[in-house]
């Protein structure tokens, strides 16, 4: 999930003959864990919404709340640093404190204060015919947040065309073989914000109509779509930001 701009990229690609090198004690990079958690987090969220909206199934808040938890303090620690540390990669990657940190910041509270409801008052959630209305009033104030971070989604994937961020350099594996087309990885992670922007875009229509099949399928297949890429795209850039490191030490 490196980023580049067309310029850095050309530069790098003229100097990968004599091989790329990187200061890396002035490049830290931690998207790989931001990306796997907040993966994990959109595919639970669609999962709970799933049990929250068969409304006579019981969820046990607990599992929910150690689960929330445990993501939420993954992102909001990691995106609170990258979003406060300006910029936090000092070789031509400040966007990245934009693009990665202020996200998985928004993610990591979203996540913090359902896993501190849910421990708190998760009882509240019992099934019954009348949950999802309770849900709504729980979770309306704060639909308005996550519809602005939708926006902001929308506003990443729009710089990612324009600007061809997020190609990877020659000496990255996997993700360096398609150095020479860098709209194909931009236009890859633009698509997975868009998806999680429509999610949150609809967000607050869901808690308002849950019973509108085609609103809560559309969320739940973006949110789904979205997680699913962005935990196993994350897995693997464990192996191909490594193999960055080591190439260009």
């Amino acid at each position: 999930m490196s980023s580049v701009s067309p310029l850095e990229l050309a530069t790098r690609l003229e100097q990968s003959a004599a091989g790329l090198k990187i200061d890396w004690t002035r490049m830290p990079t931690y998207n790989t864990i931001m990306a796997v958690a907040a993966g994990a987090g959109l595919l639970l969220v669609v999962a709970l919404g799933r049990q929250l909206l068969a409304r006579e199934r019981q969820v046990v808040p607990e599992s929910w709340a150690l689960a929330f938890g445990a993501l939420g303090f993954t992102l909001t620690v990691t995106g609170l640093h990258m979003t406060l540390t300006w910029p936090l990669a000092g070789q031509g990657f400040p966007f990245d404190n934009i693009v990665f940190g202020e996200p998985a910041l928004a993610f990591g509270v979203f996540l913090s204060a359902a896993a501190f409801f849910l421990w708190k008052r998760g009882d509240a959630l019992a099934g019954g015919p009348e949950r999802p209305a309770r849900v709504a009033q729980y979770a309306g104030p704060l639909s308005l947040f996550v519809v602005g971070m939708g926006l902001a989604c929308f506003g990443i994937a729009a710089a990612g065309w324009k600007y061809t961020l997020f190609a990877a350099p020659p000496e990255e594996p996997i993700s360096g073989e398609f150095a020479d087309h860098p709209m194909l990885e931009a236009s890859f992670i633009s698509t997975l914000y868009v998806l999680v922007g429509i999610g949150a875009l609809l967000f607050p229509l869901v808690l308002r109509k849950p019973s509108s099949r085609p609103l809560t399928l559309t969320v739940g297949a973006a949110w789904t779509l979205a997680g699913l890429a962005f935990l196993l795209f994350g897995g693997l850039n464990y192996f191909t930001h490594i193999g960055l490191i080591v190439n260009t030490m």
